[in-house]
């Protein structure tokens, strides 16, 4: 068996998923709803939603902020919103934003084939899960060489879901992924401009359009993901063959990062630590100096000294942990104003800080040592470690509220958790539309 007809099997055959499984699939709906609903306003939103209402094309999915369109045109439209503004998941072993990617296009072709909602979330599942396969198996030198698995990885994820909702057989699933073999896409470079979330986007509208053609008979390449010039190899993947290992059996999804701070992933641990130790009693006025050890690889990504702009404060290990510090909610969008990054008070504690690097730690970890008169506090903090599972619903839940409003989202939170009982998923789209 190849291994397109072994992924196509698991993406069409029956789904036994853990409960953690389903829980993270759930609240991932739940984050990826939200920060699209926050998003619609974004300029790349309102292009794109733009761009395919005028369109002549059927009325079969719904774009935030209201508008049906065809399907394929939702799930570009879903997918380039709900990563705008760069807020949605992470997953570190599949090294991109699965849910922007998956969700749009699972939610078009649900809502166009009036799918209940437990086939929508068992498409999300087998979607979700393998895009991060495929992420991990295509590994860091792809990333590396300058793709973004959100767009590549993605793409077959997004393929995957649409076509178990299509009602595709195991044949047709693995054509399905063949031709997204010679659609999926992505580049870094396009990072800091519009074609940053269009990437999702794009990932989103090949999943419907791929398995849209495989439905209607179209045939592939079975050897285009992984053959001798196949997208693997001629994309600079790794090809890790462990990363298929317990593929339906054991589920790699649910270690999904969730942001609960509006800027870059890279920065999340070091100010989870700086509220840990506020949590214990350290003040502002007590900070000295502030030393953050990272992994090397961010300060390449996100250790701007002195930004001189919001965007640029996103970016910052220095900048952001004075706002976390002097009590600037860094969850919330408009704390990345221009005019912060040159308050005074928040650049004298902005150049107490000491960024470092420390190979021993990975990518999802740091440590920070705070210098007081009293002597050091340090905390050390790793986002991979498994999160309460109540805490993390609560954490979400508020940083809902805090972007899209407490009636929107109890709305969203009510069309989320009633999706496994529900006839079709008209709640959540409702929502999404309103």
């Amino acid at each position: 068996m190849t291994l397109t007809n072994a992924l196509a099997a698991f993406a069409t055959g029956p789904v036994s998923a853990t409960q953690d499984m389903q829980q993270t699939v759930s609240l991932s709906v739940f984050d990826w709803a939200t920060v699209g609903l926050a998003g619609r306003d974004e300029p790349v939103s309102k292009m794109t939603r733009a761009a395919v209402l005028d369109e002549q094309s059927s009325a079969q999915a719904t774009i935030f902020g209201g508008g049906r369109v065809s399907a394929r045109g939702a799930a570009l439209v879903n997918g380039a919103t709900s990563h705008a503004l760069d807020y949605d998941d992470t997953h570190f072993l599949h090294i991109g934003h699965p849910s922007v990617a998956i969700t749009p296009a699972a939610l078009a072709v649900a809502e166009w084939k009036n799918a209940s909602g437990a086939e929508f979330l068992q498409a999300l599942t087998v979607g979700l899960e393998l895009s991060c396969r495929i992420g991990d198996w295509l590994g860091r030198s792809h990333y590396e060489t300058g793709f973004h698995q959100t767009g590549t990885a993605g793409a077959f994820g997004a393929t995957a879901a649409a076509g178990r909702l299509l009602g595709l057989d195991a044949d047709q699933m693995a054509h399905a992924l063949g031709l997204t073999a010679t659609r999926a896409a992505g580049l870094k470079s396009q990072f800091g401009t519009m074609g940053k979330p269009l990437n999702a986007g794009f990932a989103a509208e090949v999943g419907v359009t791929c398995a849209t053609l495989a439905a209607h008979g179209i045939v592939s390449n079975p050897a285009a993901l992984h053959g001798v010039q196949g997208f693997g190899p001629t994309h600079a993947g790794s090809a890790r063959g462990p990363a298929f290992d317990g593929l339906g059996a054991n589920w790699v999804f649910p270690k999904v990062s969730y942001k609960f701070h509006a800027c870059c992933h890279g920065l999340h641990a070091m100010l989870e630590s700086l509220r840990t130790l506020k949590s214990k009693g350290l003040t502002v006025n007590a900070a000295d100096q502030i030393t953050v050890y990272t992994h090397p690889r961010w300060l390449d990504v996100c250790n701007q000294p002195e930004p001189t702009t919001g965007l640029g404060a996103k970016f910052s290990y220095r900048l952001t942990a004075a706002l976390c510090l002097a009590d600037v909610d860094t969850a919330a969008l408009d704390s990345y104003a221009d005019a912060l990054t040159q308050r005074p008070d928040l650049v004298a504690l902005r150049d107490k800080v000491t960024v470092k690097a420390d190979a021993d730690l990975t990518d999802m970890q740091s440590r920070v040592v705070v210098e007081t008169a009293e002597g050091a506090l340090q905390d050390f903090h790793d986002l991979a470690q498994d999160p309460d599972p109540i805490l993390l619903t609560q954490r979400l839940q508020e940083k809902s509220a805090t972007l899209v409003g407490d009636n929107r989202s109890n709305r969203l939170w009510h069309a989320v958790t009633g999706l496994s009982d529900a006839s079709d998923v008209g709640a959540l789209v409702a929502v999404l539309a309103g």
